[in-house]
C-alpha cells in the first residue's frame, strides 16, 4: 500500500520540507560551545516557549507520556512530544499509507504516526518484546487508530527479512531500535522503501557521544558509522537535524 501521489512529485515536496528543517531547527545546546550564526542556545526557557506556541497536545498523548514516565530508561528511551508531532507531520507531508517503525517501546510515537495516517492506512511496528507495547494500546484504543497498527514481535532482522519477503514496501521508515543494528535496519528498510519515500532516523546524536572521543562503547560507534555510511550514500538525500536527541531524515532517490 503506497501514496497515489507520483514518487517525483513528493520527493520534490520532501527536499523542499529538508531545506526549511536546515533553517528551521539548527539549535545548539546550551554549554556546547559558541552558537554559530542564526542560532540559538536551547534553554529550558525557549523550549517551553516553543512547546507553548508549537506542540498539540491533548489528553492521549499526554496520557501515554505519564504512563511511560516511570518505566525504567524512559528518558532516554521516549521521544520527545515535538518529535512525535514532527513525525506525524513528516506523514502527511508524505501523504503516507503505509508506515514501517523499527523499535516501538510504549508505542507514543506509533500513536503520532498512526493518528497521521488516512483511515485505510497502515503502520507495522517491531519490538523485540510484547510488554512496551501492550501499555501502549490502551491509548492507541482511545484514539482509535489501533486497527491501523500492527505489532510484531520478535528480532527485528527478522522481521524485516520476513517483510522482504512478503514484497512489502512502504513510504515512510522510523528506525529506534538498538544501535549496534541501525546499520543493517538501514540497509533492510531501503529495500523496503519506495522510491521518494523516506527514512527517519533517531538518536543520531546519542547525547552528544558521537563527538566525544573518550566515548568508545559500542552503541556510540554504531552511530558514527552510520552517520558516516549516510553521508556517502548517493542512493539518498540526507538532512541530520539538532533535534531532541538528532534525528537523520533519508529521502530515497
Amino acid at each position: 500500500m503506497s501514496s497515489g501521489i507520483p514518487a517525483g512529485a513528493i520527493a520534490r515536496r520532501v527536499r523542499g520540507f529538508l531545506a526549511l528543517a536546515a533553517l528551521t531547527f539548527p539549535f545548539t545546546f546550551a554549554g556546547c560551545g559558541n552558537p554559530m550564526a542564526q542560532q540559538v542556545d536551547v534553554t529550558e526557557e525557549i523550549l517551553g516557549y516553543v512547546r507553548e506556541l508549537s506542540l498539540r497536545d491533548d489528553e492521549v498523548l499526554a496520557g501515554l507520556r505519564a504512563e511511560t514516565a516511570g518505566l525504567p530508561a524512559a528518558q532516554a528511551m521516549q521521544v520527545m512530544p515535538e518529535e512525535g508531532q514532527l513525525l506525524g507531520l513528516l506523514v502527511r507531508l508524505l501523504d503516507a499509507r503505509s508506515v514501517l517503525e523499527i523499535g516501538t517501546f510504549t508505542g507514543y510515537s506509533t500513536l503520532c504516526m498512526a493518528r497521521a495516517l488516512p483511515a485505510d492506512g497502515a503502520l507495522i511496528t517491531c519490538d523485540i518484546t510484547p510488554k512496551w507495547p501492550g501499555l501502549g494500546r490502551p491509548f492507541w484504543e482511545r484514539a482509535g487508530v489501533a486497527d491501523r497498527i500492527d505489532v510484531r514481535i520478535g528480532d527485528a532482522k527478522d522481521t524485516l527479512a520476513g517483510l522482504r519477503r512478503e514484497g512489502r514496501e512502504f513510504d515512510l521508515v522510523f528506525i529506534d531500535a538498538d544501535k549496534t543494528g541501525y546499520a543493517h535496519y538501514y540497509e533492510e528498510s531501503l529495500a523496503l522503501l519506495r522510491r521518494g519515500g523516506l527514512i527517519v532516523l533517531d538518536n543520531t546524536l546519542f547525547f552528544g557521544r558521537v563527538v566525544d572521543p573518550a566515548a568508545q562503547d559500542a552503541d556510540t560507534a554504531a552511530l558514527r558509522e552510520v552517520n558516516k555510511l549516510l553521508r556517502e550514500d548517493a542512493r539518498v538525500e540526507i538532512s541530520m537535524l539538532t533535534v531532541g536527541d538528532g534525528i537523520t531524515l533519508a529521502v530515497k532517490r
